[in-house]
């Protein structure tokens, strides 16, 4: 088995539309009925005071033929000083051990992957502005995966409270789009009304609630398990997106806020062509987005593959 650790990772290079394919990739597969994707088990832990999260995702990739397991450990809330997050794949065509590696780089690409096919499929025709909230490790690459799939939006705008995040962003976004410039925001209510497309992935202290009536008609929100979403925004946006109805039901239901959890369509429907990704220009639409393991199997395999070419990590013979 191929040990990979987050310094192996950290320089290689994987392009955004690469990423975005692989992503795009596992859900068709998913959407076909051929790879399997039980619903995350999620665990919270006894001290309260910290917040801290552990859950892990087990799941099947047909394309690759490859199965991966995934946990992740995060102790309290307000930092990932103490975040850690593995994934296992094995290869089913073998039947080898393939690959153990830290999965933060992962799914720092595989999110935004995801991301950007919501925006692509669900924003309203004529979308020209973006909007990015938070700048964690989810965040930072968000904006270079939007305007890979929508590269007719004009204005980008981020809204971060974290240096090393804020600077991170800017970057990511001069090293794949030179050309663009980036605004950066404090109002964050007025760009909300201001954008096309909302994407939240950030906590609750650094800016009001996001509420979906903020957005203009037409609006996108998408909530990237965003704690910093105001409650009840699946009960007054017009239509509601979810990648997986099982995850929404683990770590979505506040959303609905005493409403009902209604669902319109999942994303690997919409991809199939088998959902709408709106129903009427002028609708307000808010997508939950919750990581599936049929995305992060494509995307370590496609950072693995690469690590190991180059001669990084070492084999391990753990079953001798």
């Amino acid at each position: 088995m191929h040990i990979l650790t987050r310094s192996d990772l950290a320089d290689l290079q994987v392009s955004p539309s690469d990423v975005i394919g692989a992503v795009e990739d596992g859900y068709l597969a998913f959407a076909r009925g051929e790879s399997r994707c039980p619903t995350k088990l999620m665990m919270p832990l006894p001290d309260e005071r910290r917040d801290s999260v552990s859950y892990s995702m087990l799941g099947y990739d047909a394309n690759l033929e490859h199965l991966g397991f995934k946990t992740s450990y995060r102790q309290g809330s307000q930092t990932n000083e103490k975040y850690y997050t593995t994934i296992t794949l094995y290869d089913d065509a073998t039947g080898q051990p393939f690959a153990l590696m830290d999965c933060q780089r992962v799914g720092a690409s595989r999110t935004p992957a995801t991301t950007a096919l919501i925006a692509r499929s669900c924003a309203a025709p004529g979308a020209r502005s973006a909007l990015m909230i938070g700048t964690g490790v989810q965040g930072v690459n968000t904006l270079p995966y939007l305007l890979t799939v929508l590269p007719e939006l004009e204005t980008v705008r981020l809204f971060g409270t974290h240096p090393d995040g804020i600077a991170g962003s800017k970057r990511l976004l001069r090293e794949h789009f030179p050309d663009r410039k980036l605004e950066l925001v404090e109002d964050v209510r007025g760009a909300v009304a201001a954008s096309d497309i909302v994407v939240v992935a950030s906590g609750r202290a650094a800016h009001p609630p996001i509420d979906v009536r903020w957005l203009p008609p037409g609006g996108l929100m998408i909530s990237v398990a965003s704690k910093g979403v105001a409650a009840g925004a699946m009960r007054d946006s017009d239509y509601n997106i979810t990648t997986s109805i099982g995850q929404l039901g683990v770590t979505g239901t506040r959303l609905a806020s005493g409403g009902e959890v209604r669902v319109d369509a999942v994303l690997p429907d919409i991809l199939a062509g088998r959902s709408p990704g709106r129903r009427d220009p002028g609708d307000r639409i808010f997508a939950f987005s919750s990581g599936m393991i049929i995305t992060d199997i494509p995307v370590a395999h496609a950072f693995a593959t690469r690590a190991i070419a180059a001669g990084r990590g070492r084999n391990v013979e753990l079953w001798t």
